[in-house]
């Protein structure tokens, strides 16, 4: 199993993993997701990296359904700046390929910051470490493995 799942699993966490066919031609990797398993957009969040203007790298979670406010998360990271990780670099430092990033058992621990309209769900999905694979999970076991900070990350 991926690191992801052995790190929810080592911390007696209670998640459920739900597995879909993914088309190796599509890039559109939480939108396919959430289409495959059924599940509102709002409720899938994709994992993405971003570099600080200090070099700093972090995680931003954010539903499939909205973009990352990269001002946002800026301000919120204490920071004046943040980019999109080059995609190679964010495989280097978590370990996983692009499309199946998770938040979750990373080579590299990194600040985390979670979209606040998590907390109005039940249940979100996040990437299980490998394209096809999801895991569902309440916002605040998420919350709780990753260490990280709500905030209001999306754009709509």
């Amino acid at each position: 199993m991926t690191p992801a799942v052995r790190a929810l699993e080592a911390a007696g966490a209670d998640f459920h993993l739900t597995e879909y066919a993914h088309d190796p031609r599509s890039t559109a990797f939480g939108e396919d997701a959430a289409t495959a398993l059924a599940l509102p957009p709002e409720a899938v969040f994709k994992t993405l990296l971003a570099r600080l203007d200090d070099d700093r790298l972090v995680v931003a979670l954010v539903p499939v359904s909205a973009r990352l406010d990269l001002k946002a998360l800026a301000r919120t990271a204490g920071a004046r700046k943040a980019t999109l990780a080059d995609p190679a670099l964010a495989e280097r430092t978590t370990g996983y390929v692009v499309g199946g990033i998770s938040p979750l058992g990373q080579k590299k621990r990194l600040p985390t910051f979670l979209d606040v309209s998590a907390t109005a769900l039940a249940t979100l999905h996040v990437s299980g470490g490998r394209r096809g694979l999801e895991i569902g999970l309440a916002p605040d076991v998420l919350i709780a493995q990753t260490k990280a900070r709500l905030a209001a990350l999306s754009r709509r």
